[in-house]
């Protein structure tokens, strides 16, 4: 199993404005999106992903640099971070969303939570049975 980063924001719901902020307070949420990202550089290569995934479509990290005019090791740097996390997939050196939709992207990192929780909860079983605690 890959290592991944789940990291969840309990983030206030700010009625939204726009899409554009229900998807900004989605990748804050996700850990995606903070105050060091000032060109919205995360947010704009999320967008670009997620545009792509209606497409059924899988872009490299310099289409994504020339798409988005940033450089290619910022697009990396958030590429690698998103990859950590189990939001992008990699094949052939282009990248895509894991899945088609947010929703199924969200019920996907769920899963991934559920089962990390579930690992953790039998090895403090297994410790508290050795440290007579239960």
């Amino acid at each position: 199993m890959r290592i991944r980063r789940i990291t969840i924001i309990r983030e206030k719901i700010v009625p939204a404005k726009n899409i554009n902020d229900e998807l900004q307070w989605i990748g804050t949420s996700l850990g995606l999106f903070n105050l060091r990202d000032k060109d919205s550089s995360c947010f704009r290569l999320f967008i670009e992903l997620l545009k792509a995934a209606k497409e059924n479509r899988m872009l490299s990290s310099d289409e994504l640099a020339y798409r988005l005019n940033l450089s290619r090791g910022t697009v990396v740097h958030h590429i690698n971070k998103m990859m950590e996390a189990g939001i992008i997939v990699t094949e052939k050196r282009k990248y895509a969303l894991r899945v088609d939709t947010l929703h199924k992207l969200i019920d996907e990192i769920e899963r991934d939570m559920k089962e990390s929780m579930e690992q953790m909860r039998k090895v403090a079983e297994e410790i508290d049975k050795e440290l007579g605690l239960k």
